[in-house]
């Protein structure tokens, strides 16, 4: 398990095969706010702690068959 402390603002969140979801703008909660600027409809994404597979070289990495959001960057 991770600690949700090391995550932090512009790290990048990737899936499980590395593609860009996005960045991350805060931790709120149980959730990592993205970036708008990430998106492509310009509007903050979230996604679940729970998702979460690891945190290693300044990336998140999510678990498989994480709900990427749509308008997030692996779309």
């Amino acid at each position: 398990m991770f600690e949700k402390l090391r995550i932090h603002e512009h790290m990048e969140v990737t899936d499980t095969d590395g593609r860009h979801v996005g960045t991350v703008d805060d931790v709120k909660d149980d959730q990592i706010k993205l970036t708008r600027s990430d998106s492509s409809d310009g509007a903050h994404h979230f996604i679940a702690l729970e998702n979460v597979d690891k945190i290693d070289d300044n990336r998140v990495y999510l678990k498989a068959g994480t709900p990427i959001p749509i308008g997030a960057g692996a779309n």
